[in-house]
């Protein structure tokens, strides 16, 4: 008989009863499930747990992947079950990096709430708001593709199932339980989101809500906690989009490019409708775009006490405070009382960060700095607290938030589907000099052509951009306009095919898109790095170019490098085992 993990009985963190819990979790506790959600205050507390769960799995990925990753080396302090990590062991048996058991304790919690929601719905109905309920069931439903998505792009399966369990399941019963490939989870999640299933009553992942406006509206927005709440769900149009890549780069990998188009298609629609809509915010001159302001603010996008306002799209919180704290510090710091069990490989920082070759222009780049300090020590990443931070004063402080998802990656997002639809020029403008105005319709006296609501046309390849992100802007002249992710460092341009370089007959359009791709990847490689990120973004670009497989050297050739004399034995290691292995017992 096959049992699934004993994790499946541990549903923590569901049973507060007050907002005062919400930073001060308690991961053991178990779920009283004949007397759950019984009121109001209920409802919203037993959310809480839902990101209580979250919040315990927040940083793993980043130890998870970015040890197997392109960057990060233990230190002699490391311990076993990391080297392992790092190693590339076939056997990760009892490693409890490795083990994605946190991962299911947030779907488990998401589906017991979800039950439990539907029954306090038919039973109290006078105390039912639907669109409320309905939002909430939405925002559970996104958290739960969130976790599936994360457990397909880490260890490439996971066992889907929608009952709530409070207790050891036999996984004999393929009418509950079902592994699924990648592949099975992306398409999974896709309808899930779109179209909900009876585990949501078909409420789908598409709803908003805002626990501000209905748990504090007489406090101003600066001055409430709730407001980090609405930070914390995963938003639709970011899994969505994600999604696309995925589906996409799938079916293109197997040949099937024109399928693959409609998935691009709906990423670019999605990421532009999210960008322009903050961006033609005249009140937010500088969010959520690339701009001379990024170099001054880059280190306090993690180094500040609350996510940066201009850079986050979803962010997990902790608050040191209220004893709720990630590892991070933990990990990566040198200052005691932390264990400084991860640091960046130098050689990979000065061979490639700190390189024209790879990084175009990199002494006028912020990025390495805030990646790597301590260089004359004990080098560690100082993304999450650079050592003397008046930030975070104290070195055990261990409370540094956490992007699901930046503005930034939304960029990276957009580009990526660009450049699969075709459309070099549009992508180049992301990633090096930025979207300007010469990208908009002039008319005979050579301005932009606007029409009465002060927008412009843009010209062939750069649809569904508007002049907000310009200078020019429909409201006037923007203080900040966008600079292209390495032009706001005034970086070099890196190498990008333009639309103008595909021949009449589109011969070499899937030469000139693989190009792009590796460029448009080798960014995200300093963009993201120490992020949890980059590895699944390895992946995909190597499930794209794989001819119905992986092409695993996409991914090796950026890895091998930082073994050193040991690289040609970890290329063979990395290409054949790029997923974590994890044995689900499920024989």
């Amino acid at each position: 008989m096959n049992y699934f993990f004993a994790v499946c009985g541990i549903v923590a963190s569901l049973m507060f009863t007050g907002c005062d819990d919400f930073f001060a979790p308690d991961t053991d506790d178990t779920l009283a499930a004949d007397d759950y959600i019984s009121t109001l205050t209920e409802v919203y507390t037993g959310y809480i747990g839902i990101i209580t769960k979250l919040q315990a799995v927040g940083d793993k990925s980043i130890y998870l992947t970015d040890m197997r990753g392109d960057l990060l080396e233990p230190t002699e302090t490391s311990s076993s079950e990391l080297i392992a990590l790092y190693n590339y062991n076939a056997s990760l048996e009892g490693n409890p990096y490795a083990d994605p058991a946190g991962y299911y304790e947030v779907i488990i919690a998401c589906n017991d709430y979800l039950d439990n929601l539907r029954t306090f719905r038919k039973e109290k109905p006078e105390l039912v708001n639907d669109e409320r309920f309905d939002a909430i069931e939405s925002l559970t439903l996104r958290v739960k593709v969130w976790a599936y998505l994360t457990l397909a792009e880490i260890y490439g399966q996971a066992v889907w199932f929608d009952d709530s369990m409070l207790q050891i399941q036999d996984l004999t019963d393929t009418s509950k339980f079902k592994l699924m490939s990648l592949d099975e989870i992306v398409d999974k999640c896709m309808d899930l989101l779109d179209n909900g299933d009876a585990s949501t009553d078909f409420i789908n992942g598409k709803l908003t809500f805002s626990w501000y406006e209905w748990l504090d509206p007489e406090t101003a927005l600066a001055d409430s906690d709730y407001r980090y709440w609405d930070y914390m769900t995963p938003p639709y149009d970011g899994l969505m989009a994600k999604l696309c890549l995925w589906k996409g780069a799938s079916l293109q990998g197997a040949g099937r490019y024109e399928e693959a188009r409609k998935y691009y298609q709906m990423c670019v629609d999605l990421m532009q409708e999210a960008l322009n809509t903050v961006i033609s915010d005249e009140s937010k001159n500088y969010y959520y775009l690339p701009t001379a302001a990024t170099p001054g603010n880059y280190a306090r996008l993690w180094d500040n006490p609350e996510p940066h306002a201009r850079e986050v799209v979803c962010a997990i919180i902790y608050d040191y405070k209220r004893n709720q704290t990630n590892h991070l510090l933990y990990h990566f710091s040198s200052e005691y009382p932390n264990k400084y069990l991860l640091r960046p490989c130098m050689d990979i920082v000065e061979g490639r960060l700190e390189n024209n070759a790879f990084n175009p222009g990199y002494s006028a780049d912020k990025r390495p700095s805030v990646i790597c300090a301590g260089r004359g020590g004990k080098p560690f990443l100082a993304k999450y607290r650079p050592i003397g931070s008046t930030r975070r004063p104290d070195p055990f402080q261990d409370d540094v938030h956490i992007y699901l998802f930046r503005a930034t990656e939304y960029h990276f997002f957009l580009m990526e589907a660009l450049n699969a639809l075709g459309r070099f020029s549009a992508a180049d403008a992301l990633l090096n000099a930025g979207i300007k105005e010469d990208h908009f319709v002039k008319n005979a006296d050579g301005d932009m052509d606007k029409d009465e609501d002060g927008y412009g046309t843009p010209i062939a390849g750069f649809e569904g951009f508007n002049n907000d992100w310009t200078s020019q802007a429909s409201w006037g002249t923007r203080k900040y306009p966008h600079m292209g992710i390495r032009g706001c460092f005034g970086l070099t341009n890196r190498k990008m095919n333009l639309s103008s370089d595909i021949s009449d007959d589109e011969s070499n359009l899937m030469e000139l898109m693989r190009e792009n791709d590796l460029a448009i990847l080798d960014e995200e490689l300093i963009e993201f790095a120490g992020e949890g990120k980059v590895y699944p973004c390895m992946i995909r670009v190597a499930r794209r170019w794989g001819n119905g497989a992986y092409d695993a050297s996409i991914i090796s050739e950026r890895v091998a490098p930082k073994y050193g004399a040991d690289a040609p034995e970890m290329k063979a290691k990395i290409e054949s085992q790029f997923f974590v292995p994890w044995d689900l017992k499920l024989r």
